[in-house]
C-alpha cells in the first residue's frame, strides 16, 4: 500500500537528497566556473546532460527546438511532476569566490550574479532525489528536470510554452536563490522586449546640417516622451530602456541610424498590452517630429506569475517539517563581511520585502518565512510565469547568501561557491524534493492544485505574449 505519511515521506527523501549532496554540489561549483549568457549555455547545458544521463534518466536534447534546453524523465505512468532548473549567468559581474571587495576575474566579464548555477544543479537534484524515491517505493509517476536556458532576458520557458513543452505536466516545481528561506509570493511582472530602430538621413554636421534627419534625435525624443508617460501608467508599471546603436561615434555627422531596447513591465499581461501601444505612439511622435522611419520588433516576452494556493501549502508545510538552512559561524563571518560592502537600506530593504522587521545584526536567514507574510510585492520578472499559466506551479526561495546581498551583482557572484550557497542550495533541493513525492503520494494535492488553476484562468486564458513570428535568438558555438 502506498504510504501518504508527509513525514515518513520527507525522511527517505531528504535521505536520497543528502546521499547525492556532493557530486551536485561539484556540478553547481563547475557551472559557476563556466559562465554563460542567454542562450550561449552550451557547456553549462552539457554539465547538466552528462549528470542526467549518469543518474538514469531518459534524456532529450534541444528541447522545443533550443539546442540549450535539456530535458530528462524518470518513472512510468501516474501524474507528471516537473522540476525546472536554470543555469544562463550574466554580463559585468565577473569576480573572484569566497571574498567581500569587488575583484574582477580576467575573461570575458560574465558571472552568477543571480545564483543560477545553484538553481539548475538544486533542482537536478531534487529531481533525481524524486526518482530514486519512486523507484525504491515503486509508485507510478513520472518526474522530469527541465534544464531552461535564457530566464535573463531570453524568456525561453515561454518558447517552450509556446512550442508545447509543458502541454502533458500535472504540476511544476521551481526556486530561486534568496536571501530568506519559504514559498515564493507568486508575484511577478509580465514583460516585453521591444527594440525600436530609427533610421534618417545622415549628411555633414556643419556644412549640411539643413540636408540630414537624425536618427539619434528621435531615439532621444522618443526617451522625453516615455518620460512624460511615467506620470500616467499604473504605478507598478516599470519602463527601461537601452542604447544598442547611437549611430556612430563621429559628432560632426548627422546620425542616419539609431536603436534603443525598451523593457516594458506591468503587474499583469492585460495592462500591459496598453502601455505597448502608447509606447509604440511615442516612438512614432518621435519619428514624426523629426522626419525619420521607426519600425520595431519584440525580443522577448514573458508573463506574470500564476499563484497555487493548494501547492504553496504543501510547500510550506515542507518548509516548516525542515526548519531552515543550518548555517554555521563560519557561514555568518563570511555573511558579516559582504554585509560591510553593503548599505543599511540594502539589508533594511531585504527585510522589507518578506515583510519583517529589518535587523541590522542578522547576517543570514534562521528562520522560515510565514506563508501569509506581507512584504513589498517583487517587482522583477521571470518566465516561470508562463508555465504558471499553463501548469499549477509553486516556487521557493532558498536563503543562498547574506541578507541584503542586491540581486545581479558582484557580491552575490562572490557567495555562488561559499558554505551559504552550498548548505542553501542543499535545503531547497530538499524542499523541492519533498514537495514533489508529497503531490505523487496525495493525489488530492494534485487535483486540487488542478482546481485552483482552473478557478484562475476560467475568466482570463492564457495567450502567449511572443508574437507567433519571432524565435528565441539562438546562438551557434564558435
Amino acid at each position: 500500500m502506498q504510504n501518504t505519511d508527509p513525514i515518513l515521506n520527507a525522511d527517505k527523501v531528504w535521505t536520497l537528497v543528502d546521499a547525492k549532496r556532493q557530486e551536485f554540489l561539484d556540478l553547481a561549483d563547475r557551472i559557476w566556473e563556466k559562465p554563460e549568457i542567454a542562450y550561449d549555455e552550451y557547456e553549462s547545458t552539457a554539465e547538466h546532460t552528462a549528470m542526467l544521463q549518469a543518474q538514469g534518466f531518459r534524456v532529450t536534447e534541444n528541447v522545443a527546438g533550443i539546442p540549450t534546453a535539456v530535458m530528462g524523465e524518470a518513472g512510468e505512468d501516474g501524474p507528471i511532476i516537473a522540476i525546472l532548473g536554470e543555469y544562463d549567468a550574466l554580463p559585468g559581474l565577473s569576480q573572484e569566490a569566497g571574498i567581500a571587495e569587488k575583484r574582477p576575474l580576467p575573461g570575458n566579464g560574465l558571472g552568477h550574479g543571480c545564483g543560477h548555477n545553484l538553481l539548475g544543479s538544486a533542482a537536478l537534484l531534487a529531481a533525481t532525489a524524486v526518482k530514486d524515491w519512486l523507484a525504491e517505493n515503486n509508485i507510478k509517476g513520472r518526474v522530469r528536470y527541465y534544464g531552461c536556458p535564457a530566464e535573463e532576458g531570453g524568456a525561453a520557458k515561454s518558447f517552450m510554452v509556446r512550442e508545447g513543452a509543458f502541454k502533458d505536466v500535472d504540476i511544476a516545481i521551481s526556486w530561486h536563490p534568496a536571501a530568506f528561506s519559504g514559498v515564493n509570493d507568486a508575484m511577478s511582472l509580465a514583460n516585453t522586449r521591444i527594440d525600436f530602430s530609427f533610421v534618417g538621413r545622415p549628411s555633414h554636421a556643419a556644412a549640411s546640417p539643413h540636408l540630414g534627419r537624425s536618427a539619434l534625435d528621435a531615439v532621444e525624443l522618443m526617451n522625453v516622451g516615455v518620460n512624460y508617460m511615467r506620470e500616467h501608467m499604473p504605478s507598478d508599471a516599470r519602463i527601461h530602456y537601452a542604447y544598442l546603436d547611437t549611430g556612430g561615434i563621429a559628432p560632426n555627422v548627422v546620425q542616419g541610424t539609431a536603436k534603443i531596447r525598451y523593457a516594458i513591465r506591468a503587474r499583469e499581461l492585460p495592462e500591459l498590452w496598453p502601455l505597448i501601444e502608447r509606447v509604440k505612439k511615442v516612438a512614432e511622435g518621435a519619428a514624426l517630429m523629426t522626419e525619420t522611419t521607426v519600425t520595431h520588433q519584440v525580443v522577448s516576452a514573458v508573463s506574470n506569475l500564476l499563484a497555487n494556493t493548494p501547492l504553496e501549502r504543501t510547500m510550506h508545510a515542507a518548509f516548516e517539517r525542515l526548519g531552515p538552512p543550518q548555517f554555521d559561524d563560519a557561514d555568518r563571518e563570511y555573511a558579516r563581511q559582504i554585509q560591510s560592502t553593503l548599505s543599511p537600506e540594502d539589508i533594511t530593504s531585504a527585510f522589507r520585502r518578506i515583510g519583517a522587521k529589518p535587523d541590522l545584526q542578522k547576517p543570514l536567514c534562521d528562520e522560515i518565512t510565514p506563508l501569509d507574510a506581507k512584504g513589498a510585492p517583487m517587482m522583477g520578472s521571470t518566465d516561470v510565469g508562463d508555465v504558471s499559466w499553463v501548469v499549477p506551479t509553486v516556487q521557493a526561495r532558498g536563503a543562498t547568501y547574506a541578507i541584503g546581498t542586491p540581486g545581479h551583482s558582484w557580491q552575490l557572484t562572490a557567495q555562488g561557491k561559499s558554505g551559504i550557497a552550498h548548505k542553501g542550495m542543499i535545503h531547497v533541493a530538499k524542499i523541492m524534493a519533498s514537495t514533489a513525492v508529497d503531490a505523487l503520494a496525495n493525489p488530492t494535492i494534485i487535483a486540487q492544485a488542478k482546481a485552483d488553476y482552473a478557478a484562475r484562468t476560467a475568466t482570463n486564458p492564457y495567450i502567449c505574449p511572443l508574437p507567433t513570428d519571432i524565435k528565441p535568438p539562438i546562438k551557434r558555438p564558435a
